[in-house]
C-alpha cells in the first residue's frame, strides 16, 4: 500500500507532479530496545503497528509497552488499542499469552493499564487460586498455569486435541516442554503442530 501511495501523481494541464510523502513499514524502523522505545513512544507506537506481525513482532511489541508505560493512563491505552488493532490473530494470542506468563510469573515488567485491561477481562487471565499458587512459587501451580494457558490458547486457536494429547499436556511436569508448546501455537493449524 505505501509503494502505491507514494507513486508520483501528475497533475495534469502541465501543472507538474506531486510527489507524496508516504511513512510506511519500510521508513518506520523496527525497535525492539525498550530504553530506545521509551525515548520515543510514539515511535514505538508506529513501529510496533509497521512491524508488530513480523519476525520480530513480539519483541517490537514489547518494547512499545514498556514505553506505553511512561505514559499517561488514557494516552497508554488509545496507544494500545491502536497497536492491538494492527495486530494479527497469532500475534495477538502471542501476546495474550505473555501476558498470562508474566502474571504466572509475577513479574512488574507490563506497564499497569495493561493489568487494569486483564481485571476488565478484556484479555483473559488465569483464575486468582492459581494465580495466588504460582506466585507463591509452587512447582506445581506454575505446571498447572502453563496447562491451562496452553489449553486455552489451543482453544482459542481452534486446535482440537483427542483425549490421549489431552492427556498428555496434562502429564506433563517439564517447564520448558510446555514453554516449547506455549509457543508453538504460534502459527500452527493442528495439535500435531503443537505437541511436536
Amino acid at each position: 500500500m505505501a509503494v502505491w501511495a507514494a507513486e508520483t501523481i501528475d497533475l495534469g494541464l502541465g501543472r507538474g507532479n506531486v510527489e507524496p510523502l508516504v511513512l510506511g513499514p519500510a521508513v518506520v524502523p523496527e525497535i525492539t530496545d525498550p530504553a530506545e522505545a521509551e525515548k520515543e513512544a510514539e515511535l514505538a507506537v508506529l513501529s510496533a503497528v509497521a512491524h508488530g506481525n513480523g519476525p520480530n513482532g513480539l519483541t517490537v511489541v514489547q518494547a512499545a509497552l514498556v514505553a506505553l508505560g511512561r505514559l499517561d493512563q488514557e494516552h497508554a491505552m488509545v496507544y494500545f488499542q491502536v497497536i492491538w488493532n494492527g495486530l494479527r490473530e497469532p500475534m495477538r494470542r502471542a501476546l495474550e499469552a505473555l501476558v498470562m506468563e508474566r502474571q504466572i510469573e509475577g513479574e512488574a515488567t507490563l506497564p499497569p493499564f495493561v493489568q487494569k485491561l486483564i481485571d476488565r477481562g478484556k484479555l483473559e487471565g488465569l483464575r486468582e487460586g492459581e494465580l495466588k499458587g504460582m506466585r507463591e512459587g509452587k512447582l506445581e501451580g506454575k505446571l498447572e498455569g502453563k496447562r491451562d494457558t496452553l489449553l486455552r490458547l489451543l482453544a482459542r486457536a481452534g486446535i482440537v486435541l483427542s483425549e490421549s494429547e489431552r492427556a498428555r499436556v496434562q502429564a506433563c511436569t517439564d517447564m520448558g516442554t510446555l514453554d516449547r508448546w506455549i509457543d508453538n501455537v504460534l502459527g500452527a493449524t493442528t495439535a500435531i503442530d503443537v505437541l511436536s
